[in-house]
């Protein structure tokens, strides 16, 4: 039987109205799990025509398009209908993209800020630590390497600052899930780089567990890591993996790595009383 305090917990968890603005790979899934549990839901879509499939998996849809100078007018009428707000919109500076994730939420803050939220958990990536640092947590000073990193790091700060709502941001290492690996974009490649670099990775069924154990234990106005314990180094990791899937064996270049970083959850396990369900991947 649940103690009182429990209950209460519960019931306050239950009573919360959730919204995942970024209903995609990792957003979607987390809402239907969410909803399997009687849980209120509201998400957000870029494309109108997967309303439909937000609506069927029993999370209420809003189609909002985000840009550098503007937001859909929906945003409003999406953010009164919640008081939590995970914050899951990919930067989109892969490659040569220029465009400008800060100015994004710099264009949607004040619209958070006017609203019912309370709570935000933002979605951010352990590459705020750079390439070069060797054991990182929660803790350690972030120092990134690349521009989606740097934006990142400036997002969390803009949105920490905010005295509207409390913010928790989740720092996430490189996604992994049934039906999403590395290994079939590295598989058969030649000269890769970094190979004696440690992995630093994390399963979709963890995040979702993870991002669920936040919102359930209300832990905001923290940072965390989430990355899985076990770092063998790419090209160990790789090469199994495509052994695994009779898949054309990576090839990295000969040479030595500055890029070092491992991540440390452990913050998070103590805290959440966590623990992976992916711990080797």
């Amino acid at each position: 039987m649940k103690s009182t305090v429990e209950k209460t917990v519960f019931l306050e968890f239950m009573s919360q109205k959730i919204g995942i603005m970024g209903c995609g790979w990792l957003g979607f899934p987390l809402g239907k799990s969410w909803t399997s549990q009687g849980v209120s839901i509201s998400g957000t879509t870029t494309t109108a025509s997967k309303c439909k499939v937000l609506e069927a998996a029993g999370i209420d849809p809003y189609c909002i398009v985000l840009s550098a100078d503007k937001v859909s007018n929906t945003i409003e009428s999406f953010l009164n209908t919640v008081d939590t707000l995970i914050l899951n919109i990919p930067p989109g500076l892969r490659g040569t993209s220029s465009e400008s994730f800060v100015s994004k939420i710099r264009v949607l803050l004040p619209y958070i800020e006017q609203s019912l939220v309370k709570h935000v958990l933002f979605i951010s990536s352990t590459s705020v630590y750079g390439h070069s640092q060797a054991a990182v947590n929660a803790l350690s000073e972030p120092k990134p390497s690349t521009e989606s990193g740097r934006q990142l790091l400036q997002v969390e700060q803009l949105l920490q600052a905010s005295k509207a709502f409390k913010t928790t941001v989740l720092r996430l290492g490189g996604l992994i899930g049934n039906d999403r690996h590395p290994i079939t974009m590295l598989s058969g490649k030649k000269g890769l780089k970094n190979g004696d670099a440690p992995i630093n990775l994390i399963h979709q069924k963890d995040c979702i567990a993870i991002i669920q154990k936040i919102v359930d234990g209300a832990f905001w106005g923290k940072t965390y890591c989430a990355a899985a314990p076990f770092h063998p180094s790419k090209k160990e990791y790789y090469t199994e993996e495509a052994i695994k899937r009779s898949l054309p064996i990576p090839e990295f270049a000969p040479e030595s790595t500055a890029q070092n970083k491992t991540v440390s959850a452990q913050r998070l396990e103590a805290d959440l009383d966590y623990r992976f369900q992916y711990p080797t991947l």
